[in-house]
């Protein structure tokens, strides 16, 4: 194991048969630790002092890696949120004898300092010394934000299905397995190769003994061997030591033809409270498993069937938590296809950080070619493929605050871009995202164009970052496409705003589009029927004079 500047760690790892399940593939288990070790790692280098697991995000595992084949987990701190920090985990699986190296999964961990007394310890910010350090440290906040509201999305859905009247205390399938016969109860005794030098049980080394149950559980069902597919996040909910009695009780959930979701509790006990039967929830976690036959073909589940009243709710629960992931790998695919209507409670955070997210890559980007210079503009364009890219910078004589108001308001857009005929609020879905409908005018024998666009607002969190105005198009079902206009996309587009003094600030404007309408671009670069310079101009103007006005 070596390190970086930073807070960056490396592992490797040749994968040996004792790693290995009965296919001689890696173990969900085994890596789980060793990812988990690795970013504990870089959390105390960068801390100075020893860290606990506070949660690990939803995992993916995409690539299985196999005996003699050669793992590297690399783990870095991306941003510190006073006492607590994110931890970015990478984990790819190298073939020695082809040389070819394929992902296997990236995770973020969330990880505290261990106080020495009652209190928490205050850490310092994460120096940033690299674009990609610059980049994931903006996208850890949008990650805290889906953290923070995952909870509350997940009750929303519960709610949702009792009022749909899906959530009932019957079920009746013919030929549907009892999820009775899939609950499995496992003890471990925590012992000292179990946990860190201050006694405390390593988080990884707990989600391990999860994947074990759980598999057990889901082969109960499934009659074969499970594979772990994904992992629902981990939680620490307080802490274990050496001597603790760790209980794991874990029960099938749900099955979805292809896929099966186990719940597993765990509860720990020291001696005292073992006698007493005086239980210590310490953690829940929900994976995901799948299998597969010979052929590497996809098996299906038996259908299940819950017997209680909480089976019902691990039922329906399971049915609210695959919304949520189905919405978040759609939103945060590369290639996205957006769904029939992305503001459903599932995924509308993922909506939400996939907008500021595709903005803050594309102002990240190298190779930006600067095509003109004005007094107070700068044109820059980037092509790759057949996306071109356009980035027009202005200085602008007010604060930066200002600025951000003024742009943030598209229902201003008409005043200063003759592109935006008409600006209506269709949904205000909190102070910080707003659906706009937009009326362009038309492209040279054409239908007037209409866009329905998600705007994102971001304050920043520190005087070097900048407020970030993001805009995409998304589809919904109560604004179809008319035949009286020409239904338009935005890929990407949006502002960044740089503070310069109290007076003065840096606005950039954004816009990725295709290659089918360059052509229009080549006249008409900002969807003004002005010059990009001319339009510039005018949004300075407009922001200068509304400026004045505070």
């Amino acid at each position: 194991r070596g390190g970086a500047a930073g807070g960056d760690v490396c592992m490797c790892q040749t994968v040996f048969p004792a790693h290995a399940n009965h296919r001689g593939e890696l173990s969900a288990g085994q890596l789980l630790k060793w990812m988990d070790a690795t970013a504990c790692l870089a959390a105390e280098k960068h801390a100075g002092v020893s860290c606990v697991t506070l949660s690990m995000d939803d995992i993916q595992f995409e690539e299985a890696a196999r005996v003699g084949q050669i793992i590297t987990i690399k783990a870095k701190v991306n941003r510190v949120f006073k006492t607590s920090m994110e931890v970015g985990i990478k984990v790819t699986v190298q073939d020695i004898l082809t040389n070819v190296e394929k992902i296997v999964s990236v995770a973020y961990a969330t990880y505290v300092a261990k106080p020495v007394g009652a209190g928490k310890i205050e850490l310092e910010p994460v120096k940033l010394l690299s674009t990609e350090d610059h980049l994931e440290h903006t996208l850890a906040i949008e990650r805290r934000r889906i953290r923070l509201g995952y909870e509350q999305v997940f009750q929303n859905l519960m709610q949702e299905s009792n009022k749909e009247g899906d959530y009932c205390d019957t079920f009746e399938e013919e030929d549907a397995v009892s999820t009775d016969v899939t609950h499995v109860q496992s003890i471990e005794l925590v012992q000292p190769p179990h946990a860190d030098h201050h006694g405390n049980t390593f988080g990884g080394q707990i989600m391990a003994w999860m994947e074990t149950v759980a598999s057990i559980s889901a082969s109960r069902l499934c009659h074969s061997y499970p594979v772990l597919k994904s992992v629902n996040m981990f939680k620490f909910w307080g802490p274990s030591v050496v001597g603790d009695r760790l209980v794991f009780n874990a029960i099938v959930n749900n099955a979805f033809q292809n896929s099966v979701e186990v719940g597993v509790r765990v509860e720990a006990y020291n001696c005292e409270e073992w006698i007493k039967d005086q239980a210590r929830h310490i953690n829940s976690a929900f994976l995901i498993f799948n299998t597969v036959n010979d052929k590497g073909e996809l098996l299906t589940f038996p259908r299940i069937k819950p017997t209680t009243k909480d089976g019902m709710r691990r039922y329906h629960g399971a049915v609210a938590r695959r919304r949520i992931r189905l919405a978040r790998k759609c939103m945060l695919s590369a290639k996205e296809d957006r769904p029939s209507d992305p503001w459903e409670r599932s995924n509308q955070a993922y909506v939400s950080y996939s907008n500021v997210a595709a903005l803050t890559h594309l102002a990240a980007k190298p190779g930006w070619e600067i095509t003109s210079t004005l007094d107070d503009i700068k044109i820059w364009t980037h092509e790759e493929g057949d996306v071109l890219s356009l980035k027009v910078e202005m200085q602008v004589k007010i604060p930066s605050h200002l600025a951000f108001s003024l742009l943030s308001d598209f229902t201003f857009r008409q005043q200063w871009d003759k592109h935006f005929i008409t600006c209506e609020v269709l949904q205000a879905l909190n102070e910080d995202e707003k659906i706009y409908y937009v009326k362009s005018p038309p492209m040279t024998g054409h239908k007037p164009r209409d866009f329905v666009i998600l705007v994102s607002l971001r304050q920043p969190c520190q005087p070097s970052e900048p407020y970030i105005v993001a805009v995409k198009s998304v589809t919904l079902t109560s604004m179809p496409p008319s035949p009286e206009h020409c239904r338009s996309e935005i890929l990407c587009a949006g502002f960044q705003i740089y503070s310069d003094s109290n007076s003065s600030c840096t606005v950039c404007y954004f816009n990725q589009v295709t290659s089918g309408v360059m052509p229009y671009l080549a006249a008409n670069l900002t969807g003004s029927s002005k010059s990009i310079e001319d339009t510039a101009l005018e949004c300075i103007k407009f922001l200068e004079l509304k400026g004045s006005k505070y």
